[in-house]
C-alpha cells in the first residue's frame, strides 16, 4: 500500500523525498520506483528530514505512535485505517493534534468513492429527508483458503486483530454521510461456525439514526472496492446499484407516490461523473484515494481543513474497538468512547 500511494502522491503533484521499510527486498522495489528518494530501515530516521507531511501506510494497528511522533515535530499525517487501537490511544492521537502546528488526516479513501459522493449530493439536496437508517458493506468474496491465509496468520496484522477492527471502510462513509458520532455498538459473528471471517454490527448515532454494518470475509463482494452502501430517510432511499462493473458505482433514487409533487412513485438510476487527473480519467477504483491525496495537499499548501479530521476517524475506529468488546461479552452493547470535545 505504501508504495501505491507514493505512485499516487507524484501523480497528484506532490514530491516523494523519503520512504520507509523494514524489508530490505521491498526497500530496493521502492528505491527503484522512488528515483532520488531517500530509502531508510526505521522510521524514526524520517524525523530527522525536513519533511511537509508524511503518509503513514504501516500495519493497521501500528499508526498512532508515529503519527503523535510527527505531529509533535510539525509535520502534517495523513494515516491509513485504523487511526487508533483503544480510547486512551485515541485521546492521545487528539491531544496530539490539538496541540501540533501540523494537521492529522485520516486517509479514509471510502468517504470520497464515487457512490458514496452521489449519496451525499441526494442528502446535501433534501432529497431523502431526515436519515432514518444507513447500511454498509465493506466484503470480500475470497475463498475459504485465501481467508484461512489472511486471519489465521498471527504474523499477518490481520490475524491478530479483531473481526470488529477493521470497520472504518464502513463507519467513515456511515458518519460522513449522517454527519452523526456513534453512541453504542452491538456486534455480532456472521456465522458461528466459522466467527472471525465476517461481522455484523448495530451502531446507534448521535441524530437518533440506526447505522448496520457488515464487514469482512463473505461471497457477493460488490465491483465498487468491495463497497455498498443503504441510505433510508423519511422521504426516500438511496442505495448504490448491486450490479456488475461499472454499474456498481451508480446510485438508485427511489421516492414513493406520497412523497412527490405527481403522486407516483419515481426510481432513477444516476451515475456518477468522470474524475479526471491531468486530463486522463482516473479508474473509479481509484478516485477516492485521489481525492484524500489532494486534500491533503490542499491541506498542507494552503490550509484547508483535513477530509476526514482527527475526531471522526478515532471515533470511527473505536466503533470497532466497542464491537470487539460486544462480541466477547454476549453481544450486548457497549458504549463507544466519546471523542467529540474540541472541533470535528
Amino acid at each position: 500500500m505504501g508504495l501505491h500511494l507514493a505512485d499516487w502522491c507524484r501523480k497528484v503533484g506532490m514530491e516523494v523525498v523519503a520512504a520507509c521499510d523494514r524489508d530490505p527486498e521491498r526497500r530496493a522495489v521502492a528505491r527503484a520506483q522512488l528515483s532520488g528518494a531517500v530509502l531508510v530501515e526505521r522510521w524514526e530516521e524520517l524525523l530527522e528530514h525536513r519533511l511537509d507531511g508524511v503518509v503513514l501506510a504501516n500495519d493497521f494497528d501500528e499508526h498512532a505512535p508515529l503519527a503523535i511522533a510527527f505531529l509533535d515535530r510539525g509535520v502534517h499525517v495523513l494515516s491509513e485505517s485504523a487511526a487508533c487501537v483503544d480510547a486512551a490511544e485515541g485521546e492521545r492521537l487528539i491531544t496530539a493534534a490539538d496541540r501540533s502546528s501540523a494537521t492529522y488526516s485520516f486517509a479514509e479513501n471510502y468517504v470520497a468513492h464515487p457512490h458514496v459522493r452521489l449519496i451525499r449530493q441526494a442528502i446535501e439536496a433534501g432529497e431523502l429527508g431526515r436519515i432514518s437508517l444507513i447500511e454498509a458493506d465493506y466484503l470480500h468474496g475470497m475463498s475459504p483458503a485465501e481467508v484461512a491465509g489472511l486471519i489465521g496468520d498471527p504474523a499477518h496484522w490481520r490475524g491478530r486483530i479483531a473481526p470488529t477492527a477493521y470497520c472504518t471502510h464502513t463507519l467513515s462513509p456511515v458518519l460522513a454521510l449522517t454527519d452523526a458520532w456513534p453512541v453504542e455498538v452491538s456486534a455480532f459473528p456472521v456465522d458461528e461456525a466459522d466467527p472471525r471471517a465476517a461481522v455484523v454490527m448495530a451502531v446507534r448515532l448521535s441524530t437518533g439514526a440506526l447505522a448496520l454494518t457488515r464487514h469482512g470475509f463473505l461471497q457477493g463482494e460488490p465491483d465498487s472496492h468491495w463497497s455498498w452502501i443503504s441510505v433510508r430517510g423519511t422521504k426516500a432511499l438511496a442505495e448504490s446499484v448491486r450490479a456488475a462493473g461499472e454499474r456498481a458505482w451508480s446510485v438508485r433514487v427511489r421516492t414513493e407516490g406520497w412523497a412527490t409533487p405527481e403522486g407516483h412513485a419515481r426510481e432513477e438510476e444516476r451515475t456518477p461523473p468522470t474524475l479526471t487527473l491531468a486530463g486522463e480519467p482516473v479508474a473509479r477504483r481509484v478516485e477516492g484515494t485521489v481525492r484524500v491525496l489532494r486534500a491533503f495537499r490542499a491541506t498542507m499548501e494552503h490550509g484547508e481543513p483535513p477530509l476526514v479530521p482527527v475526531r471522526p476517524a478515532v471515533a470511527a475506529s473505536l466503533v470497532g474497538v466497542a464491537g470487539a468488546e460486544s462480541l466477547a461479552n454476549g453481544f450486548r452493547p457497549v458504549p463507544v468512547p466519546v471523542m467529540t470535545t474540541g472541533p470535528r
